[in-house]
Order: C-alpha cells, then structure tokens, then sequence
C-alpha cells in the first residue's frame, strides 16, 4: 500500500508540520519503484503489493549507506566558482566498501549531509555531481534546522544520555526540548524522501548509521513493509535507569525494531537494549543456534553484537609514506635519544574522554615515583570536540591549567613532562607518534567503541622501513603496551591490555606504572596477541559479517503478510502467516445462518476479558449477549476459563444454558442447574503440600508475586514484578517445581507472567474435544485468535471489543431467525 504522506505522519509525531522550506531540488531518480507516489493516501495492503512489484532497473545487488555526513570532503574553488569534491579516506563508511570481499559485485549508493553549506542555487549541479561522480545523495538541510538537529537534540540530549550523563541541572546536558525532538524527527523525515529518490524496495539493503537517524527505520517501514533494513549504533546504549528518564524512549525503541536487524559493539550495550525492550514494551528475546532474537509483532528482529575494526590498507598506506618515516625519525631524536619513554593519548577534547583524569594520574605517577622525573613524557594529542558549548570549553580550560601546573611542578630546563598537542595533526604524523610511543593511555569514561588502540598496535608493528628507521634488526620481535578504561567497546577484545576504572586514579597510577616497568618479553606476549586479534577483526570482517546477518534476517520477507499499524512514531509492521486472515464478519453471520447445528466454544480471560483488567466479572450487556445466543436451540454455547468454578457460578448466575468449564476444564457443566463434572479422575491433592511451600518461598523474595490458590492448581505470579528479576525468578521456579514435583500426578507449566502446576492431562483442548466429538458432522470451522499475531488458528479478530461485537452480531440473528452449525 502506498502510505498516508509523510506530512502527516510527521504531524502526528511532533505535534506539528514544521515548514522546512526548500530542501531538495530535483535529485535524479536511479531507480524507483513502480507506481509509488510520494504524497498519495491509500490503504496498507496497496503499499506490500506495491513495494513487491519488481523492477526491471535493477542489474545487481545493492545496498544503501544511510549515515548523517557523507564520505566526502568538498572545497569551493577559487573565487568561489563551483565546489571540488573528493573521497573522505577516513571515513568509516568509505572504508567498509573498500573492504567488502564477500559481495564483490555488489553496488554502494550513500545517502548524507555534506560538512559544508551548499547555497540553494548550487544544490542542483552539485546532486547531479556527486551521484554521477561518487554514488552520493545529499540532504541539504536550512542551516537553522541542521544546528537544532546536530547541536540541539543529537549532541545536546542523545549523545549525553547515551553517555549515561543525566539532565540533573542545565548544566549537566540539555533538558529535554520538543522543539528540538521535532527537529530531529522532521531531518529523519527528509532523510526518508531522499532514500525514496533512490531505493528499489525488494532489491535493496538500506543500512543505517548511529544515533543520529533512530527514527529513520519508522518513516522507511510505512512507506515499505517489506524493506530490508539494517541499523548499526556506534554510540552506547544507555542501561534502563537512564535510558526510561528520555521523554520519546518509547518512540525511539519502536523506531529501532523498525529494523529488520540492529548491531551494537558491545554485549553491554545490546543487554541494555534488550532491558528496555522488556521493562518498556514488555518484549522478550531469545537465542536460537547463536542468534538473539526479538519477537515484534509476527517479525523477528535480529540483534548483532560485533565491534567495527580499522581499515588494514589504509593504514599500511600511511605507515609506508615517506613523510611517516620523516616524522618518526624526528620524534625518535626529540625522546628516545635523549633516554626519554613517552606515553601517548589520542583523544577529542570532550568531556567523555577522561583527559583530565589521565593528567591527574600522570601527576601522582610523577609525585609515588620520582625515579621517572625527568625520563617518562605523557605526549597527549587534543583533538578537536565534534560539539559545541559550555561543557567544552571548561575541559579545555582545565586540561591547560592541568599541564601547566604538572610542567611547572616537574619540569626542568631541557623537560616537559606533559606535552600537549592542540591541533589537528595528520593521520601520517598520528601514526608516526603511535609508533614511537612505549605505551598507549585510553582513559575515557564512557565511549562508544575508540579504535586509537587497534591503531597503535598496527603502528608498532611498523614494516621493514621503520624498522631501519627505529634501528630494529628484522627478527626483532615487536611489542607495544596498553593501558584502557574498562568503559569503552575495544576493551572487551583487548585482553592483553591493562584494563582500569578511570575513575581510580591510584589504579591508573599503577597502571602506569606497570606498563614502563613491564619486561619486554611480556609486551611482545600482548602485542601478538592484540595483532592477531586486529587484523583478524578488520573493518570488512565487521561489514560482511553485518551484511550476511542482514540478508540471512530478510529471507523470510516474501513468506509472510504484513500490515502496518500504529499512528506516528508509534508504527510498526505485523508479520503473519500468509494463510492467517481477519473473520469477516459477513463470513460468519452467512455460515451461522445457514447452519442447523452451531457449537460456540470462547475462551473467556483475554478472549471476552481484556488481561490487564482488574474486575474480571462480565458486564451486563454481555450477559444479555449470552442469553440470546443461548436461547437459540440450535445452539451449544460454552465458555472455557482458568476461573475457578465458584466465580463463573457467581458471575454467569443468569445464564441458565450456558455452558462452562473451570479451571483450564478440570470442572465442566453444560447448563446452570446440572453438577460440575470433571474431565479427569479426581486427583489426589496432597502435591499441594510440597509445592506451596516452594512457592511462598519465592514469593517472598520477589517484591510483587503472589501465588493464587485454586482447588485443583497452583499458579505463582509475577507479572507487577520487575520483568528482569521476575522472569529469572520464574525459570528457577520452574526447574525447582519440576524436580520436587517429579513423582506426582502433576505437571509445571510456564505461561506469560506466571507458573502454574496443575493435575496431568487437563487443557482446554480435551474440553472441546469432548464436546465436538458429539456433533455428527461439522461444515465449517471458524478458529479464531485475539490480535494480529502468531497462532495456529486460521483467523484473527484484532481486540476483545470486536470479539464482543461478533458474539452481538450473531446474537442479533438469533433474536431473528433460527440458525445452524458454526463451531468456532
């Protein structure tokens, strides 16, 4: 189905249709698919027959880079006519084409913002440029709404939150500002329309980058239920205390299982992840032959746990440059000559990196050991913050007044211990100063992955140049030292690293401390270890990996039916069996009223009683709904329950026909004035006394369970519990029950939010059973679930409210004319 526009998708998330202005201007169309127009209203299944349609445009496969700058560095030309463009070789996205072996053929349209403002004349020729030229797609965006997007709610609210920084004071982050939600919401719409200039639907892979374009997945599933959709987050995932302060928390993780597979660096940062789905949306995840898993609404949304790595010829580039050689020589005359080890930091200066903290700890280092006065230089490179604002500026100042106070302590005339690097440097001079250093200082406090020390051990493996260069003979082994902050996403695959809290500055000390005073085999020990580990583990290993899981994740596309629901940023796709249809109730009324012979079997909690109500008891229009049908003589209405008998006896008092079964139909009566029968022999109760004991047990060491107490079953529940602890509760539970129960007639069953042990053989299914197998012949079945969901039932009514109303309908009939046989 073609969508409803995003114009008012974009109203419904935000409160309002912000005017953009003039955004785009005629970008070429690549390739499109068939009969989709941006703007028009239709219904959803016109959108899945619609993106289903194949082109005939595409001759290969193709995946769209989706990220919020472009691989691309433009300069304007002297006198200012017209741009020059070239490829960013820095660039992460660049780098992960150049490394894709597994899909050799396979094609790379990029789709961002440019670094510069291009004036809206310019815009046209500059699109047509970078498509023909690079298989680029700019988004120009006014330059208000770009500074309310990236400054404003990008680096302002997200990227602190995700950094576990919390808005406690003006100060400390940016208070949540709607206005710049809008924002950021309107820029991931336009990011949409321009994906649309280009996408071919059933063909094309679109992968997402960061933290910038979360919402991106949402507006690209309305438009197309079946797009193939990866999301990849370089930043952490906050854990759920932090995560739940966020306002739109829930918009932005519908917005993420909008993706069909979603990575993070870390198993920390995915656990987070999948925290929030729980405690937020109530959703659980799996594992199934290696693969996590996320069930949604029919689909399943895949969770990939793998850090990115560097680009290996890049960087072999750059070390075999004749001015790397130059500069290590340099650096090599300025401290090893003069018997002098330096320590290294590469960081940007922001508040996440942990600078002043490494300053602090090479000042104690300085003061606990005074053997290294005058013979360790901590060279610390400052890059330029990627934000602006307050927060940035007061690092800098400290970290100045830091080094000066270290220098005036300790230095002498010819020594500086701390020397400090504001500018950008070259990534040559970078690596020549990594190939120097005696040991690598990575202390932030929170930071998304950091590849400085994959970096810097690639650089101390140096080639045979540098090697002459550093006056190394050829089968001298080579060896470099790490010391890294236990919060970023390379420690975990740095097992040979010196691992500390960057908060205890006497653990950085000895840190420190150890790493200069280490034997050198040791350090040749670590450095083969971490090699092996980084060129393993390179940037295409990262990229076809993803884009195997990617393509693994969609395979089950064309197999199943989708519809959309849901309004604004709360939509999402349902994904069913192609076979499962909606009741119509057209369908049913004709079959009941043709039929003689009619056998209505419901499910009553969840079926006719939505769950989460407290008073369970039916309302009076329902009462009098079960009257006409019951009146009807052609009819056999029976109701099946996990009640006990005693509340259905009180609650459906008035209904003298209907049937019921209790207790998952261990009792059962066909009208009010017959006795309960069971299903089963009666069974000998005594279980009881070995499992409630079990039960209170647990009950009483998880706030918010209770045990319900029923004549024949035990069930423990905990569904006002914390999910997390609940759940853990539960699995224990049930091993517990299982093998102290193991010689009764009994069996432990686990359902949503509780543990139940009931008498063996006893289901809901025998009920029917029982009942059906008296009717002569049946001429339809009409099985049918609540909600758009997996089942084994061939039909579906989406809510209890349409379940009441179906049983009205038919009601109505019976009120009119007599009917016949509809077992439902």
């Amino acid at each position: 189905m073609v969508s409803k526009s995003y114009s008012n998708l974009l109203e419904l998330a935000s409160g309002e249709s912000p005017s953009l202005g003039r955004i785009s201007r005629g970008i070429p169309r690549v390739v499109t698919a068939p009969g989709i127009v941006p703007d028009l209203d239709d219904s959803d299944d016109d959108a899945s027959n619609a993106s289903s349609e194949r082109s005939s445009l595409s001759p290969r496969e193709r995946t769209i880079i989706v990220a919020n700058q472009l691989p691309i560095r433009a300069q304007r030309r002297p006198e200012g006519r017209g741009w020059t463009f070239s490829l960013d070789q820095d660039s992460l996205l660049l780098q992960l084409k150049d490394s894709i072996s597994e899909h050799p053929d396979m094609e790379f349209v990029y789709v961002g913002c440019l670094r510069e403002e291009i004036p809206i004349p310019e815009q046209d020729e500059v699109s047509q440029t970078l498509l023909e030229t690079f298989k680029c797609v700019p988004v120009f965006l006014p330059a208000d709404l770009r500074s309310r997007f990236y400054h404003g709610f990008c680096k302002q609210q997200l990227w602190p939150l995700f950094h576990y920084m919390l808005p406690l004071s003006p100060d400390l982050g940016g208070r949540f500002d709607r206005s710049l939600w809008q924002a950021y919401v309107s820029v991931n719409k336009i990011f949409a329309d321009m994906i649309l200039e280009v996408i071919n639907p059933d063909d094309d892979f679109v992968w997402v980058h960061d933290y910038h374009l979360i919402v991106l997945p949402t507006f690209l599933r309305k438009r197309f239920n079946r797009a193939k959709l990866g999301f990849f987050l370089h930043s952490p995932f906050p854990s759920s205390e932090i995560y739940r302060t966020l306002p739109v928390r829930e918009e932005l993780l519908r917005a993420l299982l909008n993706s069909d597979l979603i990575g993070f660096h870390t198993f920390d940062y995915a656990r987070h992840f999948l925290s929030c789905c729980s405690r937020m949306l109530g959703l659980s995840y799996e594992s199934k032959r290696g693969y996590i898993g996320l069930e949604y609404y029919g689909r399943t949304v895949s969770i990939k746990i793998l850090p990115v790595g560097i680009h290996m010829g890049q960087l072999g580039s750059v070390l075999s440059l004749p001015e790397t050689e130059v500069k290590v020589a340099e650096l090599m005359k300025q401290f090893c000559d003069r018997g002098r080890v330096m320590l290294l930091g590469v960081d940007d200066m922001d508040i996440f990196k942990g600078i002043s903290l490494k300053l602090l700890a090479f000042e104690q280092l300085l003061m606990q050991h005074p053997e290294w006065r005058g013979r360790v230089v901590l060279v610390q490179i400052a890059n330029p913050a990627r934000g602006q604002g307050k927060d940035v500026k007061e690092v800098e100042a400290e970290s100045y007044a830091m080094v000066k106070r270290i220098n005036e302590a300790f230095g002498l005339p010819d020594y500086n211990p701390v020397i400090l690097i504001n500018k950008p440097l070259q990534f040559y001079e970078r690596m020549a100063y990594y190939v120097v250093a005696e040991c690598c200082l990575v202390t932030a406090v929170r930071d998304g992955m950091n590849l400085i020390p994959y970096e810097y051990i690639i650089a101390r493996h140096g080639n045979d140049k540098l090697d002459e260069v550093l006056g190394l003979s050829p089968s001298t082994l080579k060896k470099s030292m790490l010391v890294v902050s236990e919060f970023i996403g390379c420690s975990p695959s740095l097992s040979g690293a010196i691992r500390v809290n960057p908060w205890n500055i006497d653990a950085v000390v000895d840190a420190m401390d150890s790493a200069l005073e280490m034997a050198d085999a040791e350090k040749q020990l670590r450095h083969e270890k971490h090699h092996r580990y980084v060129i393993s583990h390179d940037v295409g290993y990262w990229a076809n990996s993803f884009l195997q899981d990617l393509e693994r994740t969609c395979k089950e596309h064309d197999r199943r039916r989708c519809w959309g629901i849901g309004f604004g940023l709360k939509f999402r796709v349902v994904a069913l069996d192609q076979n499962f249809r909606k009741l119509a109730m057209e369908h049913i009324v004709s079959a009941y009223r043709r039929t003689s012979t009619r056998a209505i079997l419901l499910d009553y909690d969840g079926t006719l009683m939505p769950q989460a109500s407290i008073d369970k008891s039916p309302s009076p229009k329902s009462i009098q709904t079960f009257n006409s049908l019951c009146r009807d003589k052609n009819n056999l209405v029976f109701l099946v329950s996990a009640q006990r008998r005693s509340s259905l006896s009180d609650w459906f008092s008035p209904c003298d026909n209907l049937g019921m079964a209790a207790e998952h139909g261990y009792y059962f009566r066909l009208r009010r004035d017959t006795e309960w029968e069971t299903c089963v022999a009666v069974a000998d109760r005594s279980w009881k006394q070995i499992a409630e004991p079990v039960m209170r047990l647990y009950t009483e060491t998880t706030d918010g369970s209770t045990i319900e107490n029923k004549e024949t079953a035990l069930v423990w529940c905990y569904e006002d519990a914390d999910p997390d602890f609940g759940s853990c509760q539960a699995k224990e539970l049930f091993d517990h029950l299982e093998s102290v129960l193991a010689n009764e007639p009994v069996s432990v069953k686990s359902g949503p939010n509780n543990v139940e042990v009931k008498p063996q053989g006893v289901s809901k299914g025998l009920v029917a059973h029982r009942l059906l197998s008296t009717m002569k012949e049946r001429a339809e079945v009409f099985a049918c679930t609540v909600g758009r969901k997996p089942s084994k039932a061939k039909y579906y009514l989406d809510d209890t409210a349409e379940i009441v109303r179906l049983l009205q309908g038919l009601a109505a009939v019976s009120d009119q004319t007599p009917g016949s046989s509809v077992p439902l």
